[in-house]
């Protein structure tokens, strides 16, 4: 089912001109994980606390900074001392799907709600997830309206990524929709229960189920800094999804060595009756080594996808955490409001 909440690309949260609401039962948890976002968070944060002191009755901010190497400590040090702010700082870059599974293991809420960094994810879009969740849906996940802002070959390899990914053993991963999403504590504790380390978020948040709904949106500009996702890390992120939840390049690879085998039974077969019924013996140097330059390039391909998975499960196997923490600042609201009556 999809809400259609759209809001403009220039579209952000005002708390002088917002009208007063009754705040949401429950705490909600917003997890914001940051790399070199220095100068997007000094803007994020007082725009987020604001909206989430209209709308909430309690809540948090928690930061995940994933290895930072501008001033996004120092500038966490002062927020953490703000109450409903927390900082956790982890010891190196263990990349963005790391960096969400530390927000929802640190987060308290009763909802938690999954944001960038970087302005994108428009801010006047939680009150619509936060109205959805006390009706009753259990995850609401934006959607992009339309890539239209994007090169075209991103826009192309998108949805050739979609189209690969939709063959994924009964679990639907909805197009376009990305970690901007609202999640019933039900939701977070079965996202914890899955002990994989090789994470692609995108199917797990469509494999875990539960009541959900789309909401549309329209991203807006960063406001600072450019994209960390070039091509190659995106190209990485499509292999990790592509294998941690399909097998069918496994099973292409079968096809191929099958149907190969069989064409060259068939060749074999015609090349034998060709010799005993006409006499003519094979001949065809450079058939022959194109045909084998050919199958071995064939068989390096089928070694190399196989080796895909078994690097995956070579990474499992040594259970390695998937991060680890350097520091942890700040406290919940609820946990300083009970602090303060014991």
């Amino acid at each position: 089912m999809n809400i259609h909440f759209i809001t403009r690309p220039d579209s952000k949260y005002d708390s002088k001109h917002a009208t007063k609401i009754t705040p949401v039962r429950g705490m909600v948890s917003c997890i914001i994980p940051a790399f070199n976002e220095h100068d997007n968070l000094a803007v994020l944060l007082p725009e987020l606390c604001a909206l989430l002191e209209q709308w909430c009755d309690a809540w948090e901010i928690i930061v995940i900074d994933d290895g930072s190497a501008d001033k996004t400590p120092e500038l966490m040090t002062h927020w953490a001392r703000i109450d409903g702010v927390r900082y956790v700082q982890l010891s190196r870059n263990f990349g963005k799907e790391a960096a969400i599974a530390a927000g929802l293991e640190a987060a308290d809420g009763d909802a938690v709600i999954c944001l960038d960094a970087d302005m994108q994810h428009p801010l006047a879009l939680i009150p619509n997830m936060l109205m959805r969740w006390q009706a009753g849906v259990e995850m609401v996940y934006a959607v992009r309206s339309d890539r239209d802002d994007e090169p075209w070959i991103k826009r192309v390899g998108t949805r050739l990524f979609y189209h690969l990914l939709a063959d994924t053993r009964g679990v639907e991963v909805p197009p376009n929709a990305g970690d901007f999403r609202l999640m019933d504590r039900k939701v977070v504790d079965a996202l914890l229960a899955l002990p994989e380390r090789t994470r692609f978020m995108k199917g797990l948040y469509a494999w875990v189920g539960f009541r959900s709904e789309a909401m549309p949106y329209l991203p807006e500009q960063r406001r600072h800094g450019v994209s960390h996702y070039h091509f190659f890390r995106l190209l990485g992120l499509a292999m990790t999804g592509i294998t941690a939840f399909t097998t069918w390049p496994l099973r292409l690879v079968g096809i191929a060595g099958a149907t190969f085998a069989a064409l060259s039974f068939m060749y074999g077969l015609y090349l034998v009756g060709d010799y005993l019924f006409d006499g003519s013996a094979p001949s065809g140097w450079t058939t022959i080594v194109t045909a084998l330059l050919f199958f071995a390039g064939v068989n390096l391909i089928s070694l190399g996808m196989i080796g895909e998975y078994i690097g995956r499960i070579f990474d499992e196997v040594k259970g390695r955490p998937l991060y680890v923490t350097r520091q942890k600042r700040g406290r919940s609201r609820a946990k300083r409001a009970k602090a303060q009556a014991s």
